[in-house]
């Protein structure tokens, strides 16, 4: 008989396994799940070589996955000053007045919309603070940035510009710039000549950033984009990447046949703990931005585009790599955004089903709700985002929503009621990554969203372990704690099902195993 790596014993398991629901013990071999039980059923399984772990009580639990989290891309997005504790236009003047300069630039991110108070976005309000230094800083949402007018000048940015995606350089009425950049091909034009990390702190931040993910519990993330796979590739032959990744590249306005076979030919590529295995698409933008689709327009007028300025060349690109057996996630947080998603799956046929997602579905009315199950897409939502939102509406989310849909925030429970798959994630670096903070969200949600029920306990650990397999379409091999299963195992010091909310929010981390190997061990 075979010999275990790791056994891990004197275990509280909760499995989700429906055939055995609890263990105390589980023998890991060559990355995978061999036995699980009590300590008589893994006792054959030690030998000379085996590593044991006496638990001493703590909750072992499927490992951990975030299901939507950009670990690699973020490191780029995450760079500079941290402005998420800004309030107010005060404090980001002096924030800005003493941010430490990287070759020349003030560098920011995490920016929160409601510290401009209502105003327009425009360099204007921070420039004499800048001593003329270029300055790119990015809104919390990824998908805006302001840059100051030395920024625009090194990035050769006098005007607007026209895109193939919906993306705009905001001008005045005159056509000059304001520095407020609005989505990704806009807001690239000035991050494209911002000063880059050479490879070696690259390396060293992305092994630090893993690092940190897997002591909060985290063995796996869905990344929802390209990333850099070179450099993933070679951080993994060099040793063991503690959080596994899941790459789906991204698919713009504008790909013609050639880059989508370009994006198939990619499915699969990976190595140890890494993978690529989908395709991300973007339906719209988001609420404070003014860009996410909406079905009626915000109160601010906008709303009423798509991100693809052809609804109908996203459904067809979605059916070329449907075709090809390639599975999509669409960021879609507006109602119309949410509805075409739907309506694109619905037209593949049955053999659509289950294949397809949607992620963070920030506002949606009762009628799209049971669609989700009907149609096997995966809901893929981020509680952390809610602390973004006030429950009296004073945020700039709400105020542009208007109450009726601000009503409708980040449906959770009444999802998972209707049957659908909801995953979780955080969003990272969007909000923190910390497996904790999302499991606790969810079931206390915050702002906007507070006045509905949160998910369960089991609800939510669901989302972080099954149902995040099942999004991903990893049923047969993830999210249980079952023999053939891969070894990725979290273990708390209280039990993330039957503790408090806020409790599981600070819970103890003892162990963290991802692909059997052991990769946090806490006090």
């Amino acid at each position: 008989m075979p010999t275990a790596d790791l056994l891990l014993i004197g275990a509280q398991a909760r499995t989700l396994d429906p055939d055995r629901p609890r263990a105390t013990a589980v023998a890991v071999a060559d990355g995978v799940i061999r036995a699980v039980g009590d300590e008589a059923d893994v006792r054959d399984w030690r030998g000379p070589r085996t590593e044991v772990v006496d638990l001493g009580g703590a909750h072992l639990v499927p490992g951990l996955a975030d299901g939507h989290s950009h670990p690699v891309w973020g490191l780029e997005m995450a760079t500079g000053a941290d402005l998420s504790a800004v309030t107010d236009l005060a404090g980001l003047r002096a924030a800005l007045a003493a941010a430490e300069r990287v070759d020349g630039w003030v560098v920011g991110y995490g920016l929160d919309h409601n510290a401009f108070q209502g105003r327009p976005i425009h360099r204007d309000l921070v420039e004499d603070v800048l001593g003329g230094a270029p300055a790119f800083l990015r809104l919390y949402d990824g998908h805006s940035a302001l840059a100051s007018g030395a920024a625009l000048a090194a990035a050769g940015v006098t005007g607007p510009r026209a895109f193939t995606q919906r993306s705009e350089v905001v001008c005045d009425p005159d056509g000059r710039p304001t520095g407020h950049l609005v989505e990704h091909a806009a807001m690239d034009l000035v991050a494209d000549v911002l000063p880059r990390l050479p490879y070696a702190a690259r390396r060293a931040r992305l092994l630090e950033l893993l690092s940190a993910m897997a002591a909060t519990g985290l063995t796996g993330a869905h990344v929802m984009d390209g990333g850099d796979l070179e450099l993933v590739g070679s951080v993994a032959e060099e040793g063991v990447l503690p959080v596994r990744l899941r790459f789906a590249p991204w698919c713009m306005p504008g790909a013609d046949r050639d880059a989508l076979d370009e994006l198939i030919a990619l499915q699969g590529r990976g190595g140890r703990h890494w993978r690529v295995g989908g395709v991300k698409f973007f339906m719209d933008g988001t609420v404070e931005g003014g860009t996410a689709w909406l079905e009626h327009a915000d109160c601010h007028g906008r709303g009423t585009d798509a991100f693809w300025p052809d609804p109908e060349a996203y459904a067809a690109a979605v059916r070329h790599l449907h075709a090809a057996g390639v599975r999509t996630a669409t960021h879609a947080i507006g109602d119309a955004a949410v509805r075409h998603v739907l309506d694109t799956v619905a037209a593949l046929g049955p053999d659509g089903y289950g294949a397809h997602r949607v992620e963070h579905i920030e506002t949606a009315p009762d009628d799209l709700l049971p669609r989700f199950a009907a149609l096997g897409v995966a809901a893929s939502m981020q509680p952390p985002h809610t602390a973004y939102t006030r429950a009296d509406g004073t945020d700039e989310w709400s105020r542009r929503l208007g109450a009726e849909r601000a009503g409708r925030a980040w449906r959770l429970r009444d999802l998972r009621e209707a049957g659908a798959t909801v995953a979780l994630g955080s969003d990272w670096p969007i909000a923190h990554y910390d497996a904790r903070a999302v499991l606790a969200t969810a079931r206390s949600p915050r702002g906007a969203a507070s006045a509905h029920p949160g998910l369960t306990g089991l609800q939510a650990l669901e989302g972080c372990t099954t149902h995040a397999a099942r999004a991903a379409g990893e049923s047969a091999g993830a999210g249980r704690i079952a023999p053939g299963f891969r070894a990725d195992l979290t273990a708390f010091g209280v039990d993330p099902v039957e503790a408090p909310a806020d409790e599981v929010a600070e819970a103890p981390v003892r162990l963290t195993v991802t692909g059997g190997h052991v990769v946090h061990r806490g006090a």
